[in-house]
């Protein structure tokens, strides 16, 4: 099993980063607030789960590894894969996915893209014994909804974009954030941005 990778980070992508590790750059898959903290050119050190398909060897990367037990562990539960666990961390921290399925909030699973009402029941049976209790201080509110628009900025100057360039591609996409029912989901609103940036060029 690969733990973790370290090296120069040599590019970023909305999903996912390539470090450089002895000569041979190694792509991840991170969710988009691990991304934000990333840095092309800049050292960077990330725990990671390889999942093994018939067809595919995916690695996966967390800012902690707290980050990748919890990833881990929840696919552990039926019905979840390696791209819904990392949904629902792109959503929640995992103190605040503990909390979720210890205070059994249907409403924070919810907010996951892919997660009904009847998932996110099933879900909190299957995951109450196994994701163990809260260790921090309540941070009920996602990521994304601390303040997607400074999880997104930062997003778009990892990828190398000029701060003028990430203001108005935040600016574009606000009117998508503010019409979502649930928590924005900066994954989607980063490819919006990205999209919106491309047609500026």
């Amino acid at each position: 099993m690969i733990a973790f990778v370290s090296g120069p980070v040599a590019a970023l992508a909305p999903d996912s980063a390539v470090v450089e590790v002895g000569g041979i750059g190694i792509a991840v898959q991170c969710t988009p607030d691990t991304l934000s903290k990333l840095r092309a050119g800049q050292q960077a050190r990330l725990a990671t789960s390889l999942v093994v398909r018939e067809d595919s060897l995916t690695l996966y990367g967390f800012a902690d590894d707290d980050e990748r037990q919890t990833f881990e562990l929840l696919q552990t539960a039926s019905g979840v894969g390696p791209r819904l666990a990392q949904a629902m961390l792109a959503v929640h921290r995992p103190d605040a996915l503990r909390r979720a399925v210890a205070g059994a909030d249907e409403k924070a699973l919810t907010a996951v893209p892919g997660i009904g009402k009847k998932g996110a029941q099933k879900l909190l049976l299957e995951l109450k014994d196994r994701l163990g209790a809260p260790t921090g201080a309540p941070t009920a509110l996602a990521p994304a909804a601390q303040g997607w628009r400074d999880q997104l900025h930062a997003a778009l100057i990892g990828l190398g974009y000029a701060p003028r360039e990430a203001d108005e591609a935040v600016t574009a996409v606000t009117p998508q954030a503010e019409a979502a029912d649930a928590t924005p989901q900066v994954g989607q609103l980063l490819k919006a941005a990205l999209q919106t940036l491309n047609r500026a060029r």
